[in-house]
């Protein structure tokens, strides 16, 4: 099946090997915004930014950096002691990030990275690092969000901190211009159900994967931990329905989803050739977009959403 180029979310997905590439450059010059090594940091965000935040969570922590927790703006738990609060919003002005930032302002230094260097969390947190190169006219995120996570990602691997197994920014860049480029599997794009899983860091990535496909095409996806996989969701495992692990896969989940009846996707994680898991959901993107265009719907004018939430005091 063809690369579809016609929407502008498609160019957005397809510009991806750049931006990543931008912010490894970038990440050397952003100490006052990016972690420290020990700082205990509360990463933030709403929707896909959280999902971002997640993944970061998890590299960083991992990798002997810092203590890292990450939270749904609105989970917060203030009160908590961090030594930073670090903010990923792409549009800077979602209300439940510039709320919290506004109540810890102060008793904590904040951090944000946005794409729009001319919103209200510019006067908010303390320090901003803007990507306005990954911005994205789509109301569905993809460039920014994983262009985020690719700068802090070079962050760590500028402080000897990715985890044993991580690949290096510019292996990842070049796995993600394969992504880009390669044919999806036709029987992948024409299933009626996906559940996408991960382990570690990758679990923020297969939750995003979900998002994107409910978002753009509306969907049946669900997403799990790997090992949680066979703990009740294989139930709706079978015939037309897709598992797309992010990252190595536990051993023998490919033989009971293929027992089953179902479709196994496992395509990055090791060094054999296969994709980054940051690369792999690159292609999770252009499946949404491509079984979206299928039933006939528009991925740049999805339903239901909006470029940014924006509450009034009624809402919150």
């Amino acid at each position: 099946m063809p690369v579809q180029d016609a929407s502008r979310t498609s160019a957005e997905i397809a510009s991806q090997p750049d931006t990543w590439r931008r912010a490894a450059e970038s990440a050397a010059s952003l100490t006052d915004v990016l972690p420290r090594r020990g700082e205990r940091v509360a990463v933030v965000g709403c929707g896909t930014s959280w999902f971002m935040a997640l993944a970061y969570a998890q590299l960083r922590e991992c990798g002997g950096h810092g203590e890292t927790d990450a939270f749904a703006a609105s989970e917060f738990p203030v009160g908590r002691a961090y030594d930073r609060v670090l903010a990923i919003t792409r549009s800077g002005t979602t209300t439940e990030v510039l709320d919290l930032l506004a109540t810890v302002k102060g008793t904590v230094p904040t951090a944000a990275i946005t794409a729009d260097p001319v919103t209200p969390v510019k006067d908010i947190a303390d320090a901003v690092a803007v990507l306005d190169y990954a911005d994205e006219e789509s109301v569905v995120q993809t460039r920014f969000a994983t262009t985020a996570l690719a700068l802090l990602r070079a962050h760590l691997e500028s402080e000897g901190a990715l985890p044993a197994g991580v690949r290096p920014m510019a292996e990842a860049v070049a796995d993600a211009e394969r992504a880009v480029a390669e044919p999806l599997d036709a029987g992948v794009c024409g299933a009626e159900q996906f559940t996408f899983l991960g382990t570690g860091w990758t679990y923020g990535l297969a939750l995003e994967a979900g998002l994107k496909m409910r978002e753009a095409a509306g969907a049946w996806t669900e997403s799990y931990p790997a090992m949680e996989y066979r703990h009740g969701p294989i139930s709706i495992t079978g015939p037309g329905r897709v598992a797309w692990v992010f990252g190595p896969a536990p051993k023998g989940l490919a033989d009971d989803v293929e027992r089953v009846g179902g479709t196994f996707v496992d395509d990055s994680g090791d060094a054999s050739g296969n994709l980054d898991p940051l690369a792999d959901l690159v292609r999770a993107q252009r499946l949404a977009v491509l079984v979206a265009e299928a039933r006939g719907y528009d991925p740049d004018r999805p339903r239901n959403l909006t470029r940014s939430v924006i509450l009034d005091d009624s809402d919150a």
